[in-house]
């Protein structure tokens, strides 16, 4: 009986409204599908890939089976199987018949009330560190030099459930913080920082020899030097000479050397040939902030009698800002933490302050309000670390710190969950912790006042989508680019990949190689990705643009490694590539793709193809079989075969085939462009063949064709495993079969008029998983 005679039947059943139970449903409706489109392979006795869907005794126990029907339903909606060489294929309407059935009898998904999942608490990764501190404080900490690497899961850094704690970075945190505490409220702060300008740094104009160093009475000269002041104010000027001379002291010499600010003399000297002395000037002047001249001068009289001359030798030349004229005197971090000022007189008053610093402070800190009895017991703290022996004011503050930078609530994206433990109490999560859910996702960072504000008044949801078009347009937005792709596309792994350019390129020389490809065009690759996925994003660009643009940014560096004429200077720029080169379009040909998956010597077709079917596709080939060759083992048994060659002998095991059938056309797609990712013709002296058939069953002639194909009838998968991917970043854990009810809510907004990039940011952050959360442990049923 065919499947589709039967649809009709099964439609109403798989929405829940038809009478009989899910064994009538399954032996009437179901089990005809699997008849017609699995059977063959998988059924009857055949169970190629060890899969069986019609050997079991009890029903049941079978439908209970969700790791089998996870496969199924993982299948047919990638429409992996039936294999697409098979003449006899599903409808769409078939396909959707089973998966719902799947959906809601098997796995018991319910559309209308999806599975949040439950949330592990999240260790701050270093970059979050990184940024958290540059933003609460202001100060920047080198995460790297001091913190291990962040374990990772499903591809990123931010799955709570491998970011853990271990004793030796608990200590590591309690060093960081003194250390921080101790950058952001340094002892010196206030105090005065003197501009000292060297006397050799004063020349004459037109006469570059001629310094402050030693300005001669006979000769009439004037010399000076330019210098920008950041901060307006009122200035100590403090100039220190010695009247000398040199080859003789002639008797009755006379001259006058004059002190000039922009222009205006602030002070003379007389120079007489009476004799060596020593003088310092010293004058209280206003500076406005910018660019001012200070020259000195020096006019002969009367020449006197005798060899030599007398002069002036500059010994040193300072202006210091008053201390106390402004607060701005104090670094920024300085400022955040004391907001209100240095602190005041009185025992009393300065308690009062201190509980005002430590309450904004770990308010800020904790992501959502301080309670009362933390604050009061870390100000006690404070408190008593100031009247220790000769500790200050400034000492208190610091140990506040230090104690709110090692604290859980700090170190950790802690959540109010009313039944942690109940698996079936589903809550909307407050808005403070909306408020760090967001921040993180898009500035891996702490909320800033804005969102703090409006989660502090219950307005933050009213305001979602105005918070996170402003959220994308800030600055801060670079670090979920970076962040994200980084991961997702492995641009963070470049500085470290090993190649051998020499081979690769056919140089007999090292140094030949590096003057094509080097650390340089490596960082240029990494750019050109995170810029076009930003410009993507801000520009809400179509989602396929990502596979398919006929542009991309380019220096003149990189261009010129790609072989793209006519682009100069060192400035990335969009650059949209004519016919001929519209093949550099799209991540698929950009550098970073083609580096990450080669080997360190030559091309790889299968980690090409897996690179796409595990992040573009979303449909990743099960692990190698154990004790296959090495390609470069065929290659000595295959002298002068192409890589298409290679192939075909490395697959010719029967546990091979299946999975390189889906890898290698794709991976072979890519051939044109060499492991450092330029254009070529020939592999070996051979003209290159690219065409190839999807295991979908799409045919195409070469990557063009391909990404066309990626772009339109395979661009469910596309939309659906980009989805998976952002919702697993920002979520903090993998994506499981419950989420399929999320994922296709957001899937169906991209497919409205081929929305652009920030539909799917807003349908992560409108998500059932983004937005709400549950207890521990597994749902009934689930």
């Amino acid at each position: 009986m065919r499947a589709s005679r039967v649809i009709s039947a099964v439609c109403p059943a798989l929405m829940g409204v038809a009478a009989g139970g899910v064994a009538e449903e399954f032996e009437k409706e179901v089990e005809p599908f699997l008849q017609d489109y699995c059977y063959d392979c998988h059924g009857d006795g055949a169970s190629k890939g060890d899969i069986r869907l019609d050997n079991y005794e009890d029903l049941s126990t079978h439908l209970d089976n969700q790791k089998l029907w996870l496969r199924v339903w993982d299948n047919v909606r990638s429409h992996i199987m039936p294999p697409g060489e098979e003449e006899l294929q599903p409808t769409p309407e078939e396909r959707k018949a089973l998966t719902s059935w799947i959906e809601n009898r098997v796995l018991k998904l319910d559309p209308a009330n999806p599975d949040p999942g439950r949330v592990t608490i999240r260790r701050l990764n270093r970059e979050e560190y990184r940024h958290t501190i540059k933003d609460l404080v202001g100060v920047t900490y080198n995460v790297n030099d001091n913190f291990p690497p962040d374990d990772t899961g499903f591809g990123f850094d931010t799955i709570g459930d491998v970011l853990t704690l271990s004793p030796l970075l608990l200590e590591k945190y309690l060093e960081a913080s003194q250390e921080i505490a101790g950058l952001a409220l340094p002892p010196s702060a206030g105090r005065p920082r003197p501009v000292r300008i060297d006397p050799g740094n004063f020349r004459e104009r037109g006469n570059n020899q001629q310094s402050a160093r030693f300005m001669e009475a006979d000769t009439g000269h004037t010399v000076g030097v330019s210098r920008r002041f950041l901060r307006q104010g009122r200035y100590t000027l403090e100039v220190s000479y010695r009247i000398d001379s040199e080859r003789g002291r002639p008797r009755g010499q006379t001259a006058s050397w004059r002190i000039l600010v922009d222009g205006e003399e602030l002070h003379t000297v007389a120079v007489s040939g009476d004799g060596r002395r020593r003088g310092v000037f010293r004058k209280e002047i206003d500076l406005a902030a910018g660019n001012h001249r200070f020259e000195l001068s020096i006019e002969p009289g009367e020449a006197g009698e005798g060899e030599g001359t007398f002069g002036v030798s500059l010994e040193d030349y300072r202006l210091t800002l008053e201390a106390g004229s402004a607060w701005n005197l104090y670094p920024e971090s300085f400022r955040r933490i004391l907001f209100k000022g240095l602190p005041p007189e009185g025992d009393r008053e300065q308690a009062l302050y201190m509980k005002e610093i430590v309450t904004r402070f770990a308010t800020r800190a904790f992501r959502r309000p301080a309670e009362k009895h933390t604050v009061d017991r870390l100000t006690e703290l404070a408190l008593a670390r100031m009247r220790t022996g000769d500790g200050t004011f400034l000492d208190g503050v610091k140990f506040a710190v230090t104690a709110i930078l090692t604290s859980p609530r700090f170190l950790f994206r802690s959540e109010v969950q009313a039944e942690p433990n109940n698996p079936g109490k589903v809550v909307a999560v407050d808005e403070y912790a909306l408020a760090s859910r967001l921040s993180y996702f898009l500035w891996s960072s702490s909320p800033d006042e804005e969102l703090f504000t409006l989660a502090g008044k219950g307005l933050l949801r009213e305001n979602l989508r105005e918070q996170v078009d402003r959220m994308v347009g800030d600055p801060k937005s670079q670090r979920f680019v970076s962040n994200f792709v980084g991961q997702w596309l492995q641009t963070r792994d470049l500085p470290g990949l090993s190649i051998d350019a020499r081979r690769i390129l056919g140089e007999r020389n090292k140094r030949d190689a590096e003057r094509t490809f080097n650390h340089e065009v490596r960082q240029d690759m990494r750019l050109e990705t995170e810029m076009f996925f930003e410009y993507v994003l801000r520009d809400n660009r179509s989602i396929l643009e990502l596979l398919n643009a006929n542009y991309s940014f380019l220096n003149d560096n990189l261009a010129r490694f790609y072989g793209v004429p006519n682009i100069q200077g060192k400035q990335f720029r969009k650059v949209e590539f004519g016919e001929e080169l519209r093949s550099r379009g799209g991540i698929l040909t950009q550098g970073t793709f083609l580096l990450v998956t080669s080997q360190p010597t030559r091309t790889s077709p299968v980690k090409r193809g897996l690179f796409v079917l595990d992040n573009i596709l979303g449909t990743p080939a099960p692990p190698a079989p154990p004790d296959v060759p090495e390609l470069e083992e065929v290659q000595q048994e295959a002298e002068g075969a192409t890589m298409r060659d290679l192939m075909v002998v490395h697959r010719q095991k029967a546990l091979c085939k299946s999975c390189h059938a889906r890898m290698d056309p794709i991976g072979l797609a890519l051939e044109n462009f060499n492991a450092i990712g330029q254009w070529r013709n020939e592999d070996g002296g051979k003209p290159i063949d690219t065409a190839g058939q999807l295991v979908t069953g799409e045919k195409f002639s070469n990557v063009m064709e391909l990404k066309d194909i990626l772009a339109s009838s395979r661009k469910q998968d596309f939309y659906r495993c980009l989805t998976e991917k952002v919702l697993t970043y920002a979520l903090g854990r993998g994506v499981e079969y419950y989420d399929a009810p999320t994922v296709d809510v957001i899937v169906k907004g991209l497919n409205k008029k081929e929305a652009g990039m920030m539909e799917l940011i807003y349908g992560v952050v409108e998500s059932a998983p983004f937005q709400k959360r549950r207890g521990d442990g597994n749902r009934g049923g689930g």
